[in-house]
């Protein structure tokens, strides 16, 4: 692939303090938060968390009511969007109608009265980079979903940004088509280098996407981590709940000197759980991912691993795993997500059975409610 009319490179960015109040409403509240060169980043959260305010606040697009912004370590928040060095890419896309797929393209170069010659060359490699060479005469309406995203993206990389934004970019797109542009986003993003801050409410596409995850709720940073680090270690319930689905026990601390677990205490059942500084009695939460419950026989049930009974209440056959929706002895509903392998049968609606789970796939904290 020839890129050598366009650049590689990518920039560091710092959120300090960063805010924006409209009236009384926190949008984001003094949040702080560097990304490295080159680096991925999803900004994840439900509608209203303040993640699109973060990105048009970095963008230059709003104005922040208190705090910095910095590029390459460079004050930028009193600059205007044209000076910030950044492209961005919206969910409706934004090409224009009447202009070729190559206007379109070119369109930020003709803005910055860049010479003819060089702009064929420009637009050249920018199409030859999302795949789209054939397609330069052609109209956005001739085009699919995923090409028109990919015309997006290609204008928005096209003068050469340090830092790309992206604002829910796939959200109009089919689920398959979806997953394939994930990957197609990503590998441009590796092979640029280029710096990329993404905004979804999608848990899956940042999952899937993203080097580092910051999670968003009310306008704060929850936490902010590697997608494995988030999914197998989030700090609170919130987290555990936003990204994959979970189950949750709730009961009382106790640690045994010398032992190598704790041990949770739910009604007249007691479970064992990973060792933490957790004073005696406290509440907490446990946190089991469904892939990590299995179903268990009698003679297992009696090796110490943590089981509770329970009954199925409704079955979901999903092609590569089968999910359960079991309500326990406990009276609180667990969710099973089964493989579905060679020679394993699907258990049935009103199933008596045992559940269980390892210790060390368990996530404890304290109990924040």
């Amino acid at each position: 692939m020839a890129l050598a009319e366009i650049q590689r490179k990518g920039a560091s960015v710092s959120l300090i303090n960063l805010s924006k109040h409209f009236g009384k409403v926190k949008a984001v509240d003094s949040i702080n938060l560097r990304i490295r060169s080159g680096e991925f980043l999803t900004l994840l959260g439900p509608s209203g968390s303040g993640k699109t305010t973060v990105l048009n606040m970095i963008a230059g697009f709003i104005q922040p009511t208190g705090g910095e912004i910095e590029i390459n370590n460079n004050p930028v928040t009193g600059l205007p969007p044209y000076r910030r060095d950044i492209g961005m890419t919206f969910q409706n896309y934004a090409l224009f109608p009447h202009m070729t797929i190559f206007r379109n393209i070119a369109f930020p170069l003709k803005m910055r009265k860049i010479p003819n010659e060089e702009i064929k060359k420009k637009v050249e490699s920018a199409l030859e980079l999302v795949r789209l060479s054939e397609y330069g005469n052609r109209h956005p309406r001739q085009l699919s979903g995923g090409q028109q995203q990919r015309v997006a993206l290609a204008r928005s990389l096209i003068f050469n940004p340090s830092v790309l934004l992206m604002d829910e970019p796939l959200g109009a797109l089919d689920r398959k088509l979806r997953e394939h542009m994930h990957l197609e986003i990503k590998h441009i993003q590796e092979e640029l280098g280029i710096t990329v801050i993404y905004v979804t409410h999608d848990q899956e596409e940042a999952l899937t996407m993203s080097d580092s995850i910051a999670v968003m709720n009310f306008g704060k940073i929850v936490q902010v981590g590697s997608p494995s680090q988030l999914y197998e270690y989030p700090v609170n319930r919130f987290v555990a709940d936003f990204i994959g689905k979970s189950n949750f026990i709730r009961g009382t601390y106790q640690r045994v000197d010398g032992e190598s677990n704790g041990i949770m205490v739910v009604e007249n059942s007691t479970f064992s759980v990973p060792l933490r500084e957790i004073a005696q009695g406290a509440k907490i939460e446990l946190v089991i991912r469904p892939e990590k419950v299995g179903f268990l026989e009698s003679s297992e049930a009696e090796k110490g691993t943590n089981f509770v009974k329970g009954t199925i209440e409704e079955v979901m056959y999903i092609g590569e795993a089968t999910v359960y929706n079991i309500i326990t002895d406990l009276n609180q509903r667990f969710v099973v997500k089964h493989p579905n392998r060679a020679g394993t049968s699907i258990r049935k609606k009103g199933d008596h059975l045992l559940i269980g789970w390892r210790v060390e796939d368990s996530i404890l904290f304290e109990d924040q409610d």
